[in-house]
């Protein structure tokens, strides 16, 4: 892959991507704190905020969904997205919560570009579509994703 100058930062356009590519996502370790903080904020239910009360359904406190796919929007951005002459994107196609994220959970993963396609109406843009898929320590996939990403193409 090459990477071009702009700006004084490297930056990976839509001609440096192929098909089947894979990028690590690195990994991060999720706490109890921010599990019931993220919760707090913006999904409160009771297994995300009550460990009495996630004992009953869980067998103990998860984290939301939501904040599972933050935390892996922020692995997303980390290993591409801020290399990438990103245009935004149009949204996700599909996303699975697999398996209970939990404190203490060390959450890897990785994306694969899975469709590379040239924007029929605008000349300066592509489409990347990419699957992500989010592991615990244990190896098993948390959460899935298919998703689109639009990437500038490489200024002439």
């Amino acid at each position: 892959m090459t990477a071009s100058q702009k700006d004084g930062k490297n930056l990976y356009y839509f001609e440096d991507f192929k098909e089947g590519q894979i990028f690590d996502a690195g990994s991060l370790v999720v706490s109890r704190e921010e599990i019931i903080d993220f919760a707090q904020k913006y999904d409160p239910q009771p297994f995300h905020i009550n460990e009495e009360k996630a004992k009953i359904v869980f067998g103990g406190l998860i984290a939301s969904g939501w904040h599972t796919a933050a935390l892996c929007q922020r692995l997303m951005v980390g290993s591409l997205l801020s290399k990438t002459a990103g245009m935004g994107s149009p949204g996700i196609d599909e996303l699975r919560w697999l398996k209970p994220v939990r404190p203490g959970n060390i959450l890897s993963g990785w994306f694969t570009i899975i469709e590379l396609k040239p924007s029929e109406h605008k000349a300066d843009r592509g489409w990347m579509k990419l699957k992500g898929e989010m592991l615990n320590q244990d190896g098993e996939v948390v959460l899935s994703l298919i998703g689109t990403i639009i990437v500038a193409r490489r200024p002439k």
